[in-house]
């Protein structure tokens, strides 16, 4: 049985790093040769999960043909979101809460997707069905990843299958969710640390809408004036990567993690789908969306249906 590699998605997320481990472990459980890898390296937030459970973080990849003819995919599909050289190997697994889109194969695969807030959400399910036993250093890894992608249960992702895994993970972990994922959630929004062109790069995905080329980058935040007093520089460097790779539109969402709130920052056009799609009037570039968090919910389908309208 040749060797695998597991990935999760450009300029990774928790969920995207840690799915790949928790996958990694659970398909070697089941006698599969693989490795956990990243399209990028960890982010704050990252960083800090990984630290707190003393674990590594993955090697990082940006072509996966050169090692492997296989390759398993978590937290994505689509293929302007994964590595460069999709196109050349055979995908054999898929474990994903998103949308299916720009997305085929040659030949059958496992594919599983489930509508909840966490692909650590659906491996926990995984684990439980097959009777394999998750380590506690893990299972506190796949934990963080749901605070983080539902931040903190709170997002409207956020399922019963999302609570129930959190409250069996903080079990077999030992961990108090709240005080953990409150300082987890905070370590993440260190935001001047970090230039324009990283605040726009750091948790951004491409999308295709009908013909056109969508950027949208997510910010996260304990205070989104620490955000806006950058929207100049980040204007910026939104436009530069327009031009250098084609975008159409780019879109950068600011979210406060404490109280569920966002501000948009859009560049390129036609910013008219934007006004459409969220029902609001950009003033400066920029509008207010009370109760967004969600890039994949709340900010995903309503752009596509404007633009598709």
């Amino acid at each position: 049985m040749s060797k695998a590699l597991i990935f999760g998605h450009q300029n990774p997320d928790t969920d995207a790093i840690v799915a790949a481990k928790a996958y990694a472990y659970f398909q070697t459980q089941k006698g599969f040769d693989v490795e956990a890898v990243a399209l990028g390296e960890p982010n704050m937030e990252t960083n800090y999960v990984l630290n707190h459970f003393d674990e590594p973080a993955p090697r990082v990849v940006k072509t996966v043909a050169n090692e492997v003819d296989t390759v398993m995919l978590v937290d994505h599909n689509e293929s302007q979101q994964s590595v460069a050289d999709l196109d050349k190997v055979t995908v054999s697994h898929v474990v994903d809460h998103h949308r299916i889109a720009n997305f085929q194969t040659d030949l059958p695969l496992y594919y599983r997707a489930e509508p909840v807030g966490c692909t650590s959400t659906i491996l926990t399910e995984m684990f439980d069905e097959e009777k394999i036993e998750i380590p506690a250093k893990l299972a506190g890894l796949m934990l963080s990843a749901i605070i983080s992608d539902t931040l903190l249960l709170q997002s409207p992702t956020t399922t019963d299958a999302d609570r129930e895994a959190v409250r069996a993970l903080a079990e077999i972990a030992d961990v108090d969710v709240q005080s953990y994922g409150i300082a987890m959630l905070k370590a993440g929004t260190n935001l001047s640390a970090k230039s324009d062109k990283e605040l726009i790069d750091g948790d951004a995905k491409s999308f295709d809408m009908a013909g056109k080329s969508v950027r949208i980058g997510q910010i996260n935040t304990v205070d989104l004036n620490e955000v806006l007093d950058r929207q100049a520089g980040l204007e910026k460097e939104m436009q530069a990567e327009i031009a250098a790779d084609g975008y159409d539109l780019f879109i950068t969402l600011a979210t406060n993690v404490l109280n569920s709130d966002s501000e948009l920052i859009v560049a390129g056009e036609p910013k008219s789908v934007v006004e459409k799609a969220f029902n609001t009037k950009l003033a400066d570039n920029r509008a207010s969306l009370p109760g967004v968090v969600s890039r994949k919910k709340q900010v995903v389908p309503p752009l596509t249906a404007a633009f598709e309208a």
